[in-house]
């Protein structure tokens, strides 16, 4: 079945991600970063795929798109400079696309195609008829 941790708790799918909950992993991050730090990173991007899914969807203040995908580039800058400084460099690369991905998503919905609010889509695609 699943592997065990020293406590005695099962983590069944260890056996196909074993560096997931490595102490060893936990030791590094540590090391780089307070866990407060990267509490308030997961919280962030978290907020941010639902900034950038949300509004598009809903039609609900769809400014909100760009401006979620603006908030993330300081996130990809430092996690780009982080794995540099590492030597990761494959990491680095991929963080370093999701920049580039990230900016032309914001400026985009921004300057070139901004999604329409809910009512301005209803009132653009109906013609009242009298």
């Amino acid at each position: 079945m699943g592997a065990s941790n020293p406590t005695g708790h099962r983590f069944p799918f260890a056996r196909l991600a074993p560096s997931l909950a490595t102490l060893e992993l936990v030791d590094v991050l540590n090391s780089l970063m307070s866990p407060a730090f990267r509490i308030f990173l997961g919280v962030a991007e978290v907020l941010a795929a639902v900034g950038l899914i949300a509004p598009g969807v809903t039609r609900i203040q769809p400014w909100l798109v760009s401006c979620a995908a603006a908030g993330l580039l300081p996130v990809m800058i430092g996690a780009t400079v982080l794995h540099i400084s590492r030597g990761e460099n494959s990491s680095a690369m991929i963080t370093a696309l999701l920049f580039v991905l990230l900016a032309v998503v914001a400026f985009i919905r921004w300057k070139v195609k901004p999604i329409l609010p809910r009512t301005a889509s209803k009132a653009r695609g109906h013609s009242m008829v009298i």
